[in-house]
């Protein structure tokens, strides 16, 4: 049953995108990539020889799992490896995924009708 179950997760890793990795990433990592540097999140970015960047992500894959930093890392506009121990300014928040879809997610005020002041009236 345990050999089973462990074959079921490489098959899973080699036909799925969503699990991390493909199995063409993974090549291509093992082969071709330099590891960089990893973030807080456990995300771990890698790049090869022509300069092409990629990112392994440590948990679901989520473009917004993503610090900033990192993200100007990965798009070309930083040269500098980017440093989680680095000095923030006060002003900066901490980096924070999407929230859409979770008990988190943002939710306006919602607009009761009686509370709406016309400044116009309706025709009859």
């Amino acid at each position: 049953m345990c050999g089973f179950k462990i074959s079921y997760m490489s098959l899973k890793i080699f036909f799925t995108w969503w699990n991390r990795q493909t199995f063409g990433t993974f090549l291509k990592t093992l082969f071709f990539g330099k590891f960089v540097g990893s973030d807080e999140l456990g995300n771990k970015y890698y790049k090869n020889k022509r300069d092409e960047r990629w990112v392994i992500y440590s948990k679901n894959i989520e473009a917004t799992k993503i610090t900033s930093d990192w993200y100007l890392w990965m798009h070309h506009t930083i040269d500098k490896v980017p440093d989680y121990n680095e000095n923030k300014h006060s002003w900066q928040k901490k980096h924070l995924e999407n929230q859409t879809g979770t008990k988190n997610s943002f939710k306006p005020v919602k607009i009761r009708k009686n509370n709406i002041k016309k400044k116009y009236d309706t025709w009859k």
